[in-house]
């Protein structure tokens, strides 16, 4: 009446290498790869927002005292960096990243 085919571990397992190697062919062949100004609008986006957000730990902290401390410190240099980088990929133009 009714009929299961059943698939052997070792199918199955062919069955998902195949599906996974389909999807990553899929993604080479993508004709719009992430150019260098895109690439850079992203980064010089979260460097810029990371830093309104850190420095705006401190307003809303407004009544501990120590203000900026290392790590902080520390972190707004790295969003700072993430900026500079981003703003510097902007010029390169639709070249691939």
């Amino acid at each position: 009446m009714y009929s299961h085919s059943v698939r052997s571990p070792s199918n199955r397992l062919d069955f998902t290498a195949s599906r996974v190697m389909t999807k990553l062919s899929a993604m080479e062949r993508e004709d719009s790869p992430v150019t260098k100004k895109q690439l850079g609008i992203g980064l010089l986006i979260i460097g810029l927002a990371g830093i309104i957000a850190l420095l705006a730990i401190d307003v809303i902290d407004a009544g501990r005292p120590g203000g900026i401390g290392p790590a902080q410190s520390l972190a707004l240099l790295i969003m700072a960096f993430l900026a500079l980088v981003g703003l510097s990929l902007i010029p390169r133009g639709d070249a691939p990243a």
